[in-house]
């Protein structure tokens, strides 16, 4: 085989740097918008969050459109989520506050999340490869969302120092309360089954299905309700929907992650469990989340099970602004930017947390994280749901 000449091979490759990171497009009446960052697993820029607010807008205009359908280049991620190395950087250099802010970034997710969740016409999420914060924050919204054999499912925050927020205070209350408290706190990785199974998804099906999705949608009539007949687009013949792991350890998790038990007691219970000699497959579900439990951020965790339940009798919009304003505290001065430096920049996986325990964390820092920045009108999300 001849060697590629290297004039070629770099024509392609500032091709593909030329692409841009939102593609749009509309097939038979159904708008297409493709996150299109595939080698960071289309993780959210903050241009990125703002195009897509600009073509949701586009779509919600143009009566000709019916539908919305969001999904992410290539095959292995739909959206690793929000660009974290980004606010990190911003948050060192002490850029909170104007456009280019890190502040101004969740404000602008967070509006763009809650136009998704609340878009008048039927959006369809296809939570393909990597699903994870941002990507869950935009596939949650969708009313059809679209799990597959590939999907990675996952709000992994805790881990550096930050809560599940994009809306999961809301959203991952649609689980039971043990399952969401699970979820939520360990970052707990879920395939498209797991995701079937608690109400992470509405279909989950073979990944080689959505490769010729855009062929079924070109042949379909938009005449009666058009989510049946998108339904019919993304449903395939024989369903991915075999029981997962989440579903295996209901029991543990029942038993474990009860609403009335803090942090540091679901601590204490695992390691009780642990004493009693256990199945083998206990034993690895009972170290695996105790080793979540005690190597991510002491104080996030117990912020997270309080916002997570306080969430359950929230509204949408209301969850949003107590997302927000956590965030704030966790930058500003709590343990995020030492998460994203332990792991994602030196990759140490040493994190400094302070404090560094659990049985160090006051309730008095709980409640001051819970406790908005701002009152009332002065909150950046005031207007959400007016």
């Amino acid at each position: 085989m001849n060697a590629i000449p290297a004039s070629i091979t770099a024509s392609v490759q500032a091709s593909e740097q030329a692409q841009p990171d939102v593609l749009f497009r509309v097939v038979n009446r159904v708008a297409i918008i493709t996150l299109n960052r595939p080698a960071a697993l289309n993780a959210l820029s903050h241009a990125m969050v703002r195009e897509i607010a600009v073509l949701l807008e586009r779509v919600r205009r143009d009566d000709a459109i019916v539908a919305l359908v969001l999904e992410g280049a290539g095959p292995k991620g739909f959206c690793a989520g929000g660009d974290v190395r980004a606010i990190e950087r911003l948050a060192r250099a002490g850029k909170r506050l104007g456009d280019e802010g890190w502040q101004q970034f969740f404000v602008d997710e967070y509006r763009l999340d809650y136009a998704l969740h609340t878009f008048e016409k039927p959006l369809v999420a296809l939570l393909d490869g990597v699903t994870m914060g941002g990507g869950m924050g935009l596939g949650q919204a969708a009313a059809l969302r679209v799990a597959t054999s590939r999907t990675k499912i996952a709000m992994p925050e805790t881990r550096i120092g930050l809560l599940p927020d994009v809306g999961a205070t809301h959203f991952l209350a649609s689980m039971p309360v043990e399952t969401e408290l699970y979820v939520g706190l360990t970052g707990a990785l879920l395939n498209g089954a797991d995701a079937l199974h608690c109400n992470l998804a509405d279909l989950c099906v073979p990944g080689e299905w959505l490769d010729g999705y855009e062929a079924r949608l070109a042949q379909t009539h938009f005449d009666g309700n058009v989510r049946d007949s998108l339904r019919r687009v993304f449903d395939a013949p024989c369903q991915e929907a075999k029981p997962g792991a989440l579903a295996a350890h209901g029991a543990l998790i029942a038993k474990h992650f009860n609403r009335r038990l803090q942090v540091v007691e679901i601590v204490a219970s695992l390691r009780a469990d642990l004493e009693r000699e256990p199945s083998d497959a206990a034993r690895a579900w009972l170290e695996a989340t105790l080793d979540a439990l005690t190597h991510y951020s002491p104080t996030m965790l117990e912020v997270t099970r309080e916002a997570l339940l306080r969430g359950r009798q929230m509204t949408l919009a209301e969850s949003f602004r107590m997302e927000l304003g956590i965030v704030a505290r966790a930058i500003e001065e709590g343990d995020f930017c030492e998460g994203v430096r332990a792991h994602l920049i030196d990759k140490d996986r040493k994190p400094r947390w302070a404090p560094s325990t659990l049985a160090e964390v006051r309730n008095e820092r709980v409640q001051q994280f819970l406790c908005s920045p701002w009152r009332g009108e002065t909150h950046p999300l005031a207007d959400l749901g007016q």
